[in-house]
């Protein structure tokens, strides 16, 4: 998707060792008219999967999950990382690695929000090693959900994620792939 390319291009930040900094317009301060567009090519990727319900991770993929949701006319979970005193005592957690934390998060849904049957599209900000979007579709599986498709922003196919991911038998899409972050560079799949 050539806006978020661009965008990327102008304001994104590459800090090393695979970071891309993205916080002024995606994850910190949200452009809304930027994820206004990339929800709307996601639901255009994603109109025929069937999808049900669109889950995420706090906080960085609820923008572009939110503006899917518009899109798609579909309630958006997000997997929180810490347990609020409004949830239930039995939830659907599970355990991710966190790259830009650099420490283990749990993730947390409360089973309100997802139950067998749905049919479930994960949209996410990154695809890098795949360990957070791993982790969502193992709180689907325990929900009884079927995943049905995976969306990312930004893709790092350097961090082979999508290996991780393949085996999963459903549709994986990211709008803009970074082949390369080496020496200060941010190198597009093209």
């Amino acid at each position: 998707m050539e806006l978020l390319k661009k965008r990327i291009i102008k304001d994104g930040q590459n800090l090393g060792g695979g970071i891309l900094k993205v916080d002024g317009f995606i994850n910190h301060q949200v452009d809304p008219v930027l994820m206004d567009e990339c929800g709307q090519e996601f639901a255009r990727i994603f109109a025929d999967v069937g999808a049900t319900k669109i889950l995420t991770a706090e906080i960085s993929g609820i923008a572009p999950a939110v503006f899917t949701g518009k899109h798609m006319n579909l309630p958006v979970v997000y997997a929180r990382k810490s347990k609020p005193v409004t949830m239930p005592d039995q939830v659907f957690l599970t355990l991710a690695p966190s790259h830009t934390k650099g420490r283990i998060v749990e993730l947390i849904v409360s089973p309100e929000y997802l139950a067998g049957g749905e049919r479930v599209l994960i949209i996410d900000d990154f695809l890098a090693s795949g360990a957070t979007i791993l982790g969502l579709v193992r709180l689907a599986e325990t929900a009884g959900a079927e995943l049905v498709g995976i969306g990312a922003l930004i893709e790092k196919t350097f961090e082979e994620g999508r290996i991780m991911l393949g085996g999963l038998g459903v549709p994986i899409r990211a709008l803009v792939s970074i082949t390369s972050m080496e020496d200060g560079q941010i190198i597009f799949r093209e």
